[in-house]
């Protein structure tokens, strides 16, 4: 079956149009197919595309990029409940439940800010690869895996976060497919820098990267004890999150906004 035929592009973690990580969004039928969806994310060729439908008291949502279906996506569903909010689909004063591959996930507004609540990811300390500084051009002082296979290296200093260089066939033959870099940020109102690399998913630099900070949330936690943080992501495009924890959840808050939508012409397999 085939969706509505309107697609969003939304830039997320940001209210600057062409800053912040680009997403679609598609509202469509529970029955739509999955291939369909995955065929339209690679048409999109965004890092992802996420298509939501309508139950009964809450939105399903699924991400796609453009090689692979993923569980959970921090931008994406920031963009979907932008537009849930934008069209009036759900009351600005209503809270959002979006029931996803990776969990329940909590949406409500925060004046111009939207609140989003996902899982707490648990961190392992690992042992540093020994290619990692050919691979990067910096040589981090620990590191951790994940969920999702996601790998977390701290850095010295912001500079090293800045000048990664990755090898990004180097980081999928060892084992560095989705790969999270992070130090503390020389500037006074940012708490941490971090960029986020996924070659393995199909994205080499993702611009944005919402669901690391539930990984990054905790890290920064046990290293400072604070409880709140603002984030600087360093890609190209840049975008800033203010990040909370609260017990087993990490509470995520950015803006967005809406660039376009189109209508498809074409919408068979």
């Amino acid at each position: 079956m085939t969706p509505n035929k309107t697609i969003f592009q939304v830039d997320a973690f940001t209210d600057v149009p062409f800053k912040g990580n680009p997403a679609g969004v598609m509202i469509v039928d529970e029955t739509t197919d999955t291939e369909w969806m995955q065929n339209m994310a690679m048409e999109m060729n965004l890092s992802e595309t996420a298509f939501i439908s309508k139950n009964v008291d809450h939105f399903n949502i699924r991400y796609f990029t453009p090689t692979k279906e993923v569980p959970l996506c921090g931008h994406a569903t920031l963009a979907s409940a932008h537009i849930l909010y934008e069209l009036g689909i759900v009351d600005r004063q209503e809270n959002i439940l979006f029931k996803a591959g990776g969990g329940d996930l909590s949406i409500k507004m925060e004046e111009e800010w939207i609140c989003m609540t996902f899982p707490r990811y648990p961190l392992k300390s690992i042992e540093i690869p020994t290619i990692f500084k050919n691979l990067l051009g910096f040589e981090p002082i620990e590191m951790y895996s994940s969920l999702y296979d996601w790998k977390i290296a701290v850095a010295a200093s912001e500079k090293d976060i800045v000048e990664a260089n990755p090898n990004l066939e180097g980081l999928i033959s060892n084992s560095l497919g989705h790969l999270i870099i992070t130090s503390e940020s020389d500037l006074n109102d940012i708490d941490f820098a971090v960029r986020c690399f996924a070659p393995l998913s199909g994205i080499n630099e993702d611009p944005v990267t919402g669901s690391a900070h539930c990984a990054l949330t905790p890290l920064w936690h046990e290293k400072t004890g604070k409880t709140e943080f603002n984030s600087f992501q360093l890609s190209k495009r840049t975008g800033k999150l203010n990040v909370r924890l609260k017990n087993d959840a990490v509470e995520i808050r950015g803006k967005a906004i809406t660039i376009f939508k189109a209508e498809l012409i074409s919408t068979s397999k």
